[in-house]
């Protein structure tokens, strides 16, 4: 009687693993929560994370290891990522913004900030500070359109951008005037 009961049980173990495996295999990574995945990107954007690459499009955050391996997590369903930099003479074109790679003209400045969606509900008015690469990341709800206004020493910018899983997560075209 122990003999098929041992039997069985390594039976459902192996069955259970190749589960496991699998759903990981699916991921190409770790599962993360929410916050883990926000925190993740908000190092890599910082500067924090500096021995892998990672860039993040509408729907991933993609790290790729010195050894090529890549690992991407899944963002948050209710949110979308973009990384801004506003500039007064260089920039660079961008779409899918590299967390580790993209660099922006005004690094550790800081902004007025102001975004309303198309429904007039104020998103944000205040002070944001661009990061050590330039850019001043933000998490907005998805699939709006915002009207965006940063303002630094008297030079504005103002232009709509929109959180869609087609749109880009890099805007490099703010030149402050």
């Amino acid at each position: 009687m122990r003999k098929p009961i041992f039997f069985i049980s390594v039976v459902i173990l192996i069955v259970l693993s190749g589960c496991v495996s699998q759903k990981l295999e699916n991921n190409k990574g770790l599962i993360k929560s929410d916050i883990e995945v926000k925190q993740l990107v908000s190092d890599y954007s910082n500067g924090n994370i500096e021995d892998q690459s990672a860039s993040i499009n509408s729907t991933q955050l993609i790290v790729k290891n010195q050894d090529n391996s890549q690992l991407t997590y899944a963002l948050p369903k209710d949110e979308f990522f973009v990384s801004i930099a506003p500039y007064i003479e260089q920039t660079h074109p961008c779409a899918t913004h590299s967390l580790t790679g993209c660099r922006g003209e005004l690094i550790n400045k800081d902004f007025e900030v102001y975004i309303e969606d198309n429904d007039g509900n104020i998103i944000m008015d205040g002070k944001l500070t661009s990061n050590s690469h330039g850019f001043i990341d933000l998490w907005l709800p998805r699939d709006k359109e915002f009207l965006i206004s940063i303002s630094q020493n008297e030079k504005t910018v103002k232009s709509k951008f929109s959180t869609f899983e087609s749109d880009d997560t890099c805007i490099t075209t703010m030149q402050l005037v």
